[in-house]
C-alpha cells in the first residue's frame, strides 16, 4: 500500500507540471514578457489561477485578439476556393498560413473565377516551361515566323519600376492571360524571382533563361515590334502578308495612341490572338482598360460580379511572400501588432530628397483623429482620466511605413509624452527606413514587400495618394483606405489640405495612363458612359481610371 502511494504522487506532480508548462507556453506566446516565480519544495498544488488559465486556453481568451482571430480564420486557408490545396507547405509557408493572420476575411471569389483559375493552372502545366509544347513554341519563335493555329500561346510580362508597380503590372498581365488563354511567364530579371512563391500548382510562372528574342528587356515605344508600330506600319492587320512570330505590347505611361489601340474594339484583340508570343511591358495597373475592351466585358462581368474587388482576388491568388519575407512579416507582426485590439496602418510616401514636413505630419494627425482612427491627445497639464486596470485597457498598434523615420518618431513621441483623451494605449512602430528607394537591391525589395504585407494585415489604412505601394496593401487587405490628398503649394511652401483626407471610392488601384482617346473613332472617351463602374480616380483625376462597385 505504501509503495502504491509513492508511485501515484509523482504521476500527479507530472500532470500538474505539464499543465503549468502549457499555461506558461501560452503566456509567453500571447502576452507581454512576464516573469513567474514558482516556489521550491513548499510550493503547493495549483490554485484558481491555473484553472482560469486552462479554461482560457480551451475557450480562447477574449483579451487576446491575436489568438482569437487566428483560430477563427484557420478554417478558410483556401480563401473561399481561390487557392488550391496540394502545394508543399514547407516550400511556401505563407500560402496557407496568411488567412490566420487576417482579421478581415475579405470578399469571396465567384464560382466562375474559381473555375477559370483551375483551368488556367492546367494550361500552365500543359504548355509551360519543361513541356514539349513549350519547346515547340520556342522553336517557332526562333524561326521568326508566326503560326496560324498555335497549340499554346504565351504572354511574357516585363514588370518594372518600384515593387508596387511591378506587382500591379504582373497582376494585369495575369488577368489578360486569363481572358485570352495564354500561359503567363514573368521575366525574373527585376527581382521577381526572389520575393514570391510560385502561384501555379505543378508549374512555374518564371520565364526560363535563354529567351530567344534579343534585347527584349530593353525595348521601348520606338521599337519596330511594338504592337502600336506594327499597326501604324501595317505589319499586322487584315491585309498583312503573314503573322509575326511575336509582338511587343508597350503600355508604359508614355504609350502612344497607337499602342493604346490595344484596348479598343474586338478587331485589335482578334489580331493579337493570332500572335503566339506577346511581350508586355508596363508599370501600370491596366485592368480598368481591359474593362473598356468590348471583347472582354462578358467574361469580366462573370468573373468579377464585384468589380471593385478585382485586384483583391488576383493579388491574394498570385502574391505569396516567400519563406524569407514571410519570416520578416510574422516576426514583426507577432512582436508588435498581434496583441492590439486594433491595428492601424499609415503609409507615408516621401522621397529621400524631400525634407521632413511638419505640414504632412499635421495632415496625418488631422486625418487619423478626425476619422477616429487614432485618439486625440491631452495637452500638458490637462487633467487625465483615471487609467483603467492594465488588462481592461484598449490598445491600438500603429504601423508606419516610410522611407524616412521622422514621421514615426513624431507620432511615437506624441503618444508617449501625452495621454490619449480616450484613455487608450497607442503604440507606434516602423519596421525600416531605407532613406531612398533603391532599384535592383534584393534586400530593399524584401523589406518593401514585407511592409506592404504588414500594412495589408491592418484593420484600417491611411495611404498617400497615387502610391502603388499603398494600392497593393489596400487590395490585399480588402479595405477602402483613407487617402491623404496632395497639399497645395508652389513646391517651396505647402498648405495642409482641408479636409486632410477622404475615403477612397473602392479598394482598387488607379490606372494612371488610361486610354482617353479612341484613335479609330477619332473621339475622346468618357469611360463611365461606356462602363459605369469604370470612373475617374479621385487621387489622379486627370487621365486616371479605377474600378468601383456597380452601385457606386
Amino acid at each position: 500500500m505504501e509503495a502504491k502511494t509513492k508511485m501515484e504522487k509523482p504521476v500527479g506532480i507530472k500532470r500538474w507540471r505539464r499543465a503549468v508548462s502549457a499555461v506558461l507556453a501560452a503566456v509567453v506566446v500571447t502576452a507581454p514578457p512576464l516573469v513567474i516565480l514558482l516556489g521550491g519544495r513548499g510550493f503547493r498544488a495549483p490554485g484558481v489561477w491555473i484553472q482560469t488559465a486552462m479554461a482560457g486556453l480551451r475557450k480562447g481568451s477574449s483579451n487576446d485578439p491575436s489568438l482569437h482571430h487566428r483560430t477563427a480564420r484557420h478554417g478558410d486557408r483556401l480563401l473561399g476556393g481561390l487557392l488550391v490545396d496540394g502545394f508543399d507547405e514547407e516550400s511556401c509557408h505563407s500560402r496557407y498560413q496568411s488567412a490566420a493572420y487576417r482579421r478581415n476575411p475579405g470578399r469571396r471569389p465567384s464560382p466562375y473565377l474559381v473555375s477559370k483559375l483551375r483551368r488556367h493552372e492546367a494550361l500552365q502545366r500543359r504548355c509551360g516551361p519543361g513541356t514539349a509544347a513549350y519547346g515547340n513554341a520556342l522553336e517557332q519563335l526562333k524561326s521568326g515566323r508566326g503560326v496560324a493555329s498555335p497549340e499554346c500561346r504565351y504572354i511574357v510580362s516585363l514588370p518594372y519600376q518600384g515593387l508596387g508597380n511591378r506587382i500591379l503590372a504582373a497582376a494585369s498581365a495575369f488577368l489578360y492571360a486569363l481572358l485570352t488563354g495564354r500561359v503567363l511567364l514573368i521575366d525574373p530579371s527585376d527581382g521577381m524571382d526572389g520575393l514570391f512563391c510560385e502561384p501555379f500548382l505543378g508549374a512555374t510562372w518564371l520565364l526560363p533563361p535563354g529567351f530567344p528574342v534579343a534585347g527584349y528587356a530593353s525595348f521601348t515605344n520606338g521599337t519596330a515590334e511594338t504592337y502600336g508600330n506594327m499597326v501604324r506600319n501595317k505589319v499586322i492587320g487584315a491585309d498583312a502578308a503573314e503573322t509575326p512570330a511575336f509582338a511587343y505590347v508597350y503600355l508604359h505611361s508614355d504609350a502612344s495612341a497607337h499602342d493604346k489601340s490595344f484596348f479598343w474594339d474586338e478587331d485589335h484583340q482578334r489580331l493579337l490572338r493570332r500572335i503566339q508570343w506577346l511581350v508586355m511591358r508596363t508599370d501600370n495597373y491596366i485592368v480598368p482598360g481591359l474593362f473598356l475592351a468590348e471583347a472582354f466585358r462578358g467574361e469580366l462581368d462573370a468573373m468579377f460580379p464585384e468589380p471593385d474587388a478585382v485586384f483583391h482576388h488576383l493579388g491574394r491568388y498570385l502574391f505569396h511572400p516567400n519563406n524569407h519575407v514571410w519570416g520578416l512579416v510574422t516576426r514583426y507582426h507577432d512582436a508588435y501588432l498581434a496583441g492590439a485590439a486594433q491595428r492601424v496602418g499609415i503609409q507615408v510616401r516621401v522621397f529621400g530628397a524631400q525634407p521632413d514636413s511638419p505640414e504632412l505630419l499635421e495632415q496625418i494627425t488631422s486625418c487619423t483623429q478626425k476619422h477616429k482612427l487614432l485618439p486625440e491627445v491631452l495637452a500638458t497639464g490637462e487633467p487625465m482620466p483615471m487609467p483603467p486596470p492594465p488588462l481592461a485597457k484598449s490598445t491600438k498598434a500603429v504601423l508606419v511605413t516610410s522611407l524616412k523615420p521622422w514621421y514615426h518618431e513624431q507620432l511615437k513621441s506624441m503618444y508617449w509624452e501625452h495621454a490619449a483623451a480616450t484613455g487608450e494605449v497607442v503604440s507606434v512602430h516602423q519596421p525600416s527606413h531605407e532613406g531612398y528607394q533603391r532599384f535592383g537591391i534584393e534586400s530593399h525589395d524584401r523589406k518593401a514587400w514585407a511592409e506592404i504585407y504588414l500594412l495589408s494585415l491592418a484593420d484600417a489604412l491611411v495611404t498617400t495618394s497615387q502610391s502603388t505601394f499603398g494600392y497593393v496593401a489596400q487590395g490585399l487587405a480588402g479595405v477602402r483606405p483613407w487617402v491623404m490628398y496632395k497639399p497645395a503649394g508652389d513646391g517651396a511652401t505647402t498648405v495642409p489640405p482641408d479636409p486632410p483626407c477622404g475615403r477612397a471610392a473602392s479598394m482598387e488601384p488607379c490606372f494612371f495612363a488610361a486610354p482617353n482617346y479612341n484613335l479609330w473613332k477619332e473621339q475622346w472617351l468618357d469611360a463611365s458612359a461606356v462602363v459605369p463602374h469604370v470612373q475617374r480616380c479621385a487621387d489622379f483625376a486627370w487621365g486616371g481610371l479605377m474600378l468601383v462597385g456597380r452601385n457606386e
